[in-house]
């Protein structure tokens, strides 16, 4: 009898489709093998049943709404196909002809493709992780130059050495230089807006180059700013005496130079004009006036405000008129908490090396500490009536700074006039020597404001930078700070020893009141 070779039974098909178990049915050999068991509780089985069949619940679950999703995108796709995509459709019909010839044009690229690809599918797929990658670069690149430029503001510890004023305010100071005892010549330097005690930081004056000639600079912080306490009523007056009480406290000798740059300038024009006798000459480097003053020409104004932008007109405007607005614009810039560009924060327009300068490195660092040390206390009101000073009523006009002869009027008697002898005349206005520095490529203050002063300061000295803009000569030029002192004191002499005596700025100062009385 032929034995049959099917002989499994049916738990030997059943154990063929599954892995084994190690479960001995009914009837099979004990020859099998099978692996070790290990003895659970009823209540373990029972919960790790309920947690395997959860578990397949959900991963079945999720094929089901995969396939669903998988359905329905073919779904979708055929009805593209049967409706937008047919021959007859407006849309095919439209862009058939545009598709086939940039389709014709791009041929080429399917050379650069494996044999084995189809196009059709290849280029979409590079063409969406081409756009994926670019996305991802330009968000990085992106971050890292917010995180590159972005910088907060840092409050730094109180440094200044201050004085105490006549009212009761303290005005905080710096100097550089030579000492109080051997200075040949005292500098005084009132800052502009945004700025503070270290403007002579911004300008970059190197104290070698200082004490090569004998000077010694103060600089401080007006009003509000910095480490200086507010005033209650600030005018340009009461910026001189400011100015005034600074040089005596501080051990000024004689004589002292004022040195104004830009908007600074706007503090030794007052100093002209209020404490003349105490200064013996001055320094003008780009010197801002007031653009609304009365004895400017037509041409002079227009070209004036032809070279700011809107933004700065809009703010001059408003300082002059609703000074109170400026709030808004102040909080978004310098006293939002962050840096930024000195162009943005001033409104400015620069020409090419003013921007190739401001952009360094250098200038960037220190144009960031003059501003934390600008905006030290936090307080809105100092940049406000700093804006409001420079485009209000000064009190005074820069024809009153003009040299004139004055003369008493003729007496109604000329023979009582001839026995007292001829009248006296005396000289009015400032009579020091003003030397102003002015770059021609200016944006910021345009050289038609220089043109403005050269006709009603004729005594003055100009001197006109071709190429330069506000910031190129003036900031981080050793070169150029040599040639300013040179023009104005002459050879390098240095500090003043024990036994030299020789010129002091009482000296320079008669001998130019001398001079210009001559060419009366």
């Amino acid at each position: 009898m032929e034995v049959s070779t099917e002989s499994n039974s049916w738990s030997d098909e059943l154990a063929s489709l599954v892995e084994d178990t190690g479960i001995i049915f009914p009837g099979d050999s004990m020859a099998v093998h099978a692996p070790e068991l290990s003895v659970k509780p009823a209540a373990a089985a029972v919960e790790e049943e309920e947690a395997e069949s959860l578990k397949d619940q959900i991963k079945g679950f999720a094929a089901a709404w995969g396939e669903l999703a998988v359905e329905l995108g073919r779904g979708f796709r055929d009805v593209v196909q049967q409706t937008i995509l047919t021959e007859d459709s407006y849309i095919v019909k439209k862009t058939k002809e545009p598709l086939a010839e940039v389709s014709e044009k791009l041929r080429f690229l399917n050379e650069f493709l494996p044999e084995d690809r189809d196009p059709v599918h290849v280029w979409p797929v590079i063409l969406f992780v081409s756009i994926i990658a670019l996305a991802v670069l330009n968000v990085s690149s992106k971050h890292d130059i917010a995180i590159s430029t972005v910088k907060k503001v840092r409050l730094h510890p109180p440094s200044a050495e201050r004085i105490l004023l006549p009212d009761n305010r303290h005005l905080a100071y710096h100097e550089i230089g030579v000492p109080a005892d051997k200075a040949r010549y005292s500098m005084i330097v009132p800052h502009g807006f945004l700025s503070s005690r270290f403007t002579t930081g911004t300008l970059g004056i190197k104290v070698s180059l200082l004490e090569q000639f004998g000077v010694r600079l103060i600089s401080y912080d007006l009003p509000g700013f910095g480490e200086s306490d507010p005033h209650p009523d600030r005018n340009l007056n009461s910026s001189a005496l400011d100015l005034s009480h600074l040089a005596n406290s501080v051990g000024v000798k004689g004589k002292f130079w004022v040195l104004g740059y830009s908007s600074g300038s706007l503090h030794a024009w007052a100093a002209l004009k209020y404490i003349p006798n105490k200064v013996a000459g001055a320094v003008m480097l780009a010197p801002l006036v007031n653009p609304y003053d009365s004895s400017m020409t037509k041409e002079e104004m227009t070209k004036t405000w032809e070279n700011w932008t809107r933004r700065r007109r809009l703010l001059f405007y408003l300082a002059r008129r609703f000074p109170k607005f400026l709030g808004h614009f102040y909080h978004q810039t310098f006293l939002s908490g962050k840096h930024g560009q000195i162009q943005k924060w001033l409104s400015l327009s620069l020409g090419r090396k003013d921007k190739d300068l401001v952009e360094a490195s250098a200038f960037e660092e220190i144009w960031h500490r003059d501003v934390e040390e600008s905006v030290y206390q936090g307080n809105l009101k100092p940049f406000v009536e700093e804006a409001r000073l420079q485009v209000s009523d000064w009190g005074f006009s820069l024809v009153d700074l003009q040299v004139q002869r004055k003369c008493p009027r003729k007496s109604i008697f000329p023979w009582l006039q001839f026995m007292y002898g001829p009248p006296e005349c005396q000289l009015t206005g400032y009579l020091g020597p003003i030397h102003i520095w002015q770059g021609m490529d200016d944006m910021v203050v345009p050289p038609s404001m220089t043109d403005f002063v050269a006709r009603i300061l004729p005594t003055a000295t100009m001197h006109r930078l071709p190429e330069e803009g506000h910031f190129s000569y003036f900031s981080l030029c050793d070169e150029c700070h040599r040639n300013i002192f040179s023009t104005i004191f002459g050879s390098p002499q240095g500090p003043l020893s024990n036994v030299d005596n020789t010129l002091t700025e009482d000296k320079v100062e008669d001998a130019s009141a001398q001079a210009l009385s001559a060419t009366i």
